[in-house]
């Protein structure tokens, strides 16, 4: 995460009334305005299940919910295309602005 200049900051959360764990991830180039909050528990027999993946980019005022690792994947990607072809028409516009 560093080495693309993002900042983190990492908790472990335990609630003490219910079995669910809680472990959230700050991120962010300036300001740690991202946050990714994970809640799983343990089955019986000692393996993680991730109960719910709740992923909030830049102020978002709904989190957008997961119930697996694929989908948050998915959406991310779809997220990152969105963000380069933005990127792409912008510095087009900028080659455009720059020949006239």
């Amino acid at each position: 995460m560093r080495s693309n200049d993002l900042n983190y900051k990492k908790e472990y959360i335990r609630p003490m009334m219910t079995p669910q764990h809680v472990y959230v991830f700050r991120f962010g180039k300036r300001k740690l305005n991202n946050r990714v909050i994970i809640r799983y528990s343990h089955t019986w027999t000692g393996r993680l299940k991730i109960n719910e993946i709740d992923v909030r980019l830049h102020h978002q005022h709904h989190p957008r919910i997961f119930r697996t690792e694929n989908d948050l994947l998915l959406y991310l990607n779809q997220h990152m295309a969105k963000k380069q072809a933005k990127r792409e028409k912008q510095d087009e516009e900028t080659v455009e602005k720059d020949k006239e």
